[in-house]
This record gives C-alpha cells, structure tokens and sequence, in this order.
C-alpha cells in the first residue's frame, strides 16, 4: 500500500498501487522541493505521509535592492548624460581616474595567471593590476561573460541572418560613414581618424538596455553586441589598418592586444565561471548590473573630462557629424533591415545595436594606440550624442506599439 496525496487536503488518502511504486514513495520521502516567487520561497517536503510546506519572506532589505537596482538600470540614460555634464564643465571631478587604471584590466589579469601556470613570461601577461580599472571596465565585461554559455552561440549559428546582417550594420556601414562624414565636414586629418575609429568600435553594452525599453529582441541585441565585441579583436584594427594606414600612423597588432585583454579575456573567464561554477555565477548575477551601470558612467565621465577643453571648443564643425555618425546609422540600422523583411522588434533591435557603439572603449584604443591627441576627441564627444540618439530611440519606441502579428512572427522565428 502507498499513499497519493488528494489535492487541497494537505495529506495523503489510501490507494491501491503496484508494489513497484514503493521504492519511488521512499525516493520522494526524503526529497525537498523549492518554488520560487517575487517576495517569498516555499520549502515542500514529505513528512509522516503529510506534505509539509514552509513559506520563508524574502529579506525586505533584499526586496530594496532590487527596486533600487531596477530604478538604477532604468535610467541608465539619463545618469549617462548627468555624468557627461559633470566631466564636461567639472573634469577635476574624475582626475583620479588616470591613464594607468584604463591599461590594467581584468584580461591582464587572466593572462597573468596563465602565463605562471604556463612558465612563460611576456610583456602582456606580466604586468601590474590596479584595482580600480579592475572593477570597472573588467567586471563590465565579465557580467557580459557570466550571462552567456555555448548555446547562445549555437543559437546564431541556426538563426544567423539577423546577426549577419547586424555584423554587416556594424562593421561596413558605421566606418564607411565615419569617413565619408569626415570627409564631408572637411575635418582635419586627426579628427578623421578619430571619427572612423568610432565607426569601427563595436557595439556598446547599454545598447541592451535601451533595446529592453524599445521593446525590441533582447536576447537578439545580446548576441549582436556579443558578436561584434569578439569580433571587434580582429576587425576593429584591420578597419583601422586598411582604412586610415595611409592617413595616420595605427598599431593594429597593439589595438588587438588591447581587445584580447579588455574583452576576450574577461568575456572567456565569466563563461567558464557560468558552466563551471554555477552558484558563484548565480550569486554575482543579482549584482552586475549596477556595476554594469556605474561602471559604464564612470568610464564615460573619465573620457569626457580627460577632453573636456578639446570637446566644449570643438565646435558645431565636430558636434554635428559626430551627432550625424549615431543618428543616420540608427535610421539606416532600421530601414535595412524592414526592406529585407525583418520583425519589428528586430529591427528595432538592430537600429539601436548599429547607433549605440561602445565609445569609452574607442577613447582607450585612441588614447593608447594614436600618438596624436586629437583622435581620442571624437570618441569623448560620441559619448555624448551615443547616449543621447540611442535613449531617444528607446524611449520613442517606447510608447509605439508592437502589433500582434509582428510579436508572433518574432517568436516563431527564435
């Protein structure tokens, strides 16, 4: 004889079962089960035939954190465009952010201890850490890292023509028109550079955020800002090579050393930490993105202010093709893409992930990279106008509905 349990009774009523269920009432007896909710978890286990439920609060402090970390995250925008305002007219405000805490990172790291394990010493690996850049830039792409595991790969590689087409968005068209914008405003030679270096960056983390409040595909903007930032290792110095070689000195192999450190090292350590330590992962998930966010102005306000003169005398002859550079990619980024048939979040998602570039890494490339100051201006001032076109593209879309049919069309397609 076994028991089944009878459902709003809270026990156990007599059934006539094989003998066979036996062994599986035991298994069941000493198992606990947990459920999950918003404010709450509940503990179930089997006790003297009766099911004993126990219902736990979660912390209020807890509950706090979260509320918090949501109002923090959803106005990444806008504390984006405060610190920027901050840099711009108070530089001495992030002066202790200084050249060295951009060249220690969390890559530098990874190699490090790869390099004793290996036995082999080189000017890459052996370097020394500072803690601040440590925690910002590092731990901005190791929360990248920790969110991804092999089948978000597999994912692109069975649905890859909206990531292609991204990639195309990303990586042709952006330097392609850094230069012609360039050329157009007849910029001095430095600010060309500079220009199409934004154009060849790839694509900017909080371009996820902005996508969630467009309403667009997320997890499609998490694979293309993935994409292109592993793929910024390669492409970004051989844009930088074949486009401005002839016109300004580039240390290609230097800006790819530098992509390694700062994205692929940290990017590879936070999946390993996701398939191999699971609970660390799932422990520092709740935490990441405010670091995500603050990092991300204080990366942004450094750069600024380290040009802050350079950027408030440039002018309406650098504001504008800057500004001209993440608004008409943004257009194109939507129009493309609805001529070849894509959803509307998709192209929503792939307007926002063409626009938004990731600017600070552009003004640490510059800055160590060019010899010549002025390369590094039009990335602090695409800070700007990046954050400013992609929150108006996020916000506009906002409150333009997405019709049933286009939403059914997405999930049909994932």
């Amino acid at each position: 004889m076994c028991r089944a349990y009878q459902p709003g009774s809270g026990r156990f009523s007599s059934h006539n079962m094989l003998k066979t269920s036996a062994n599986l009432v035991k298994q069941l007896a000493s198992t606990n089960f947990y459920f999950s909710g918003p404010e709450s978890f509940t503990k179930v286990k089997m006790s003297g035939g009766a099911v004993v439920a126990t219902t736990t609060k979660k912390s209020s402090l807890w509950n706090t954190y979260l509320v918090t970390m949501n109002a923090l995250t959803a106005f990444f925008p806008l504390w984006t465009v405060l610190f920027t305002g901050l840099a711009l007219f108070k530089p001495s405000t992030f002066a202790w952010f200084t050249t060295k805490y951009f060249t220690a990172s969390l890559g530098r790291v990874f190699l490090h201890i790869c390099s004793h394990a290996l036995h082999i010493r080189s000017s890459i690996a052996y370097v020394h850490v500072y803690l601040t850049y440590f925690i910002l830039l590092g731990a901005l792409m190791l929360s990248m890292g920790i969110t991804l595991a092999l089948d978000d790969f597999l994912r692109v590689a069975k649905e890859p023509k909206a990531v292609i087409w991204g990639f195309l968005l990303c990586y042709a068209l952006c330097p392609l028109l850094g230069l012609g914008l360039g050329k157009a405003f007849n910029l001095p030679v430095d600010l060309v550079a500079g220009l199409v270096l934004v154009g060849c960056i790839n694509g900017g983390q909080a371009s996820n955020l902005c996508t969630y409040i467009a309403k667009g595909d997320v997890a499609l903007s998490v694979l293309m800002t993935t994409v292109t930032t592993i793929a910024g290792i390669f492409m970004t110095p051989l844009l930088c090579k074949s486009i401005l070689g002839a016109v300004v000195p580039v240390d290609s192999v230097g800006i790819a050393v530098s992509c390694m450190q700062v994205v692929l090292a940290p990017i590879v350590l936070g999946m390993g930490m996701n398939k191999y330590m699971p609970k660390v992962a799932n422990t520092l998930l709740p935490v990441t993105p405010v670091i995500g966010v603050a990092s991300t102005c204080l990366l942004v306000a450094s750069a600024v202010a380290q040009c802050a003169p350079a950027i408030l005398n440039a002018g309406v002859q650098l504001q504008i093709p800057i500004l001209l550079l993440h608004l008409v990619s943004g257009i194109a980024g939507y129009w493309i893409p609805r001529v070849l048939n894509f959803t509307e979040t998709q192209c929503r998602t792939m307007a926002i992930e063409t626009s938004m570039k990731s600017s600070a890494f552009g003004f640490l490339l510059a800055q160590l990279h060019f010899k010549q100051y002025a390369t590094r201006i039009p990335s602090a001032v695409s800070v700007v106008w990046m954050a400013l076109v992609g929150a108006t593209l996020a916000v506009v879309w906002r409150f333009i509905p997405v019709s049933d049919e286009k939403r059914n069309r997405t999930v049909a397609m994932e």
